[in-house]
């Protein structure tokens, strides 16, 4: 390390953090509404959405380790490897997310379809471009085991700090009958994604590259970086646990929209209920540090999630009326508890993806930054698709009907209640489990982080 540069601190971490912030503006954006607009304003089907999402996850798949191959191989300026593909990313955000909410309700339903595949096919491309270098900066910033878990916090942080103005939207989105006002999308898209490009290049002013990092002159060759990935028994651990964390949390964000929609008729309260479900975030991340250097990263999960399954398993045994002013205050602070579990993983996750960079380079003498934070991306995209698509047969499943909006049948609206908590509970059980017998990084990194 150079020892010339600056030492890190937190004028890094919150540049780190912009750039989180910055991808989160648009992507929460498209996962809380894409759904929602084009289902319930556009008029695409239920059925339709959910083959559209798994292609376009697919192929949102496949791009991550093609753009992590680039990003490793094609080197765009002296001074940083990284933040020449962020900027790029982050402009093809600002111009596809616009795109993607333009309210083309009047088409031909065929129209309908074929706009929504390839405005999210492209909007995917965007996104890769942007979020797989500003991942695999993380392990250039510092060797610091200590350090890089500081900055897997404060990439969270970004995170929540997007997701407080994304909060407020349920308050212009929907109208006086609690429905969708697609008309508006295209210009909160707008904004939204101006703001996280500023974000983005507060990564490129403020962040320091400090660690040399490999340069690959061979061809990129994908056999060689899929075996070194089979290799690193913990990455596969935690590419599995990404997948029940998406599919059970990330891809039901709409679902909870719905149930305020449908079963307790308030959508006033949604801005309320979201910024509850990040107060175990708030409350965690100062105390991260702490109970690592403990318990370390693997105890900590193990930890809330523990928590969070108790939690479930009590939400799903107490009935609650929708009509009860009570039951939405329950509902909120029991959901609260959940949420821990998701809560405590996405905080940490970027630093356990560093350990497992470095534990693959420790077994295969291979340090692909670009390559092997692109294949964790892969899995993450493919638990994208699976959630999308899974959420929205498992609605069609509990007889929502999308044209009928928030006036859906007590029978379905309670239904949809259930069907959400159930979700959420098995996938927290499930991480636990994971967890406990397949993540292998348990004393080793414990004892670097407390010797840092």
């Amino acid at each position: 390390m150079n020892k010339a540069v600056r030492p890190v601190g937190m004028r890094d971490y919150f540049g780190y953090a912009m750039g989180d912030f910055g991808c989160n503006m648009s992507f929460a954006l498209t996962t809380n509404y894409m759904m929602l607009f084009f289902t319930q304003y556009i008029g695409v089907s239920l059925q339709d959405w959910a083959w559209i999402i798994i292609v376009g996850k697919i192929w949102d798949a496949i791009n991550d380790p093609l753009i992590g191959g680039l990003v490793d191989r094609v080197r765009l300026s002296q001074k940083s490897k990284f933040t020449p593909w962020i900027t790029i990313g982050g402009l093809m955000l600002v111009i596809c997310t616009t795109l993607t909410f333009l309210p083309l309700a009047g088409m031909s339903y065929g129209l309908k379809v074929a706009y929504c595949l390839i405005a999210y096919c492209v909007w995917s491309v965007a996104y890769t471009t942007a979020n797989v270098p500003y991942g695999a900066m993380h392990s250039a910033i510092t060797d610091d085991p200590g350090k890089r878990t500081n900055l897997s916090t404060f990439r969270s942080i970004g995170a929540g700090l997007a997701q407080g103005p994304l909060m407020l939207l349920p308050l212009l989105i929907y109208d006086e009958n609690d429905d969708i006002k697609g008309d508006t999308m295209v210009w909160i898209a707008l904004v939204c994604s101006v703001i996280g490009f500023i974000g983005f290049m507060l990564v490129r002013t403020l962040v320091t590259e400090r660690v040399q990092v490999v340069e690959q002159k061979e061809k990129f060759n994908y056999g060689t970086t899929i075996k070194a990935f089979i290799k690193n028994k913990p990455l596969l651990a935690l590419c599995f646990l990404s997948v029940i964390n998406i599919v059970c949390f990330m891809s039901m964000t709409s679902v909870n929209q719905i149930i305020f929609q449908s079963y307790f008729h308030n959508t006033e309260l949604l801005t309320i209920a979201n910024y509850v479900s990040y107060l175990p975030m708030i409350i965690v991340m100062p105390l991260v540090g702490i109970i690592t250097k403990k318990i370390g990263k693997r105890g900590f999960l193990l930890a809330v999630n523990l928590i969070g399954s108790v939690a479930g398993v009590i939400m799903l045994l107490l009935p609650l009326e929708p009509a009860a002013s009570s039951s939405m205050i329950i509902w909120m602070v029991g959901l609260m508890f959940v949420f821990l579990s998701n809560a405590g993983f996405g905080i940490i996750v970027w630093a356990m993806v560093v350990d497992c960079i470095d534990y693959g380079y420790e077994k295969t003498g291979i340090k692909e930054e670009g390559s092997t934070y692109a294949i964790y991306s892969f899995f993450r995209k493919f638990a994208q698709g699976i959630g999308s698509s899974f959420s929205a047969l498992a609605l069609a499943a509990c007889g929502y009907v999308e044209d009928l909006g928030a006036a859906q049948t007590a029978e379905t609206a309670l239904n949809i209640k259930n069907m959400y908590l159930l979700v959420m509970t098995v996938g927290v059980i499930a991480s636990f489990l994971v967890l406990f017998f397949f993540y292998n990084i348990k004393e080793k990194k414990q004892v670097e982080e407390k010797v840092a």
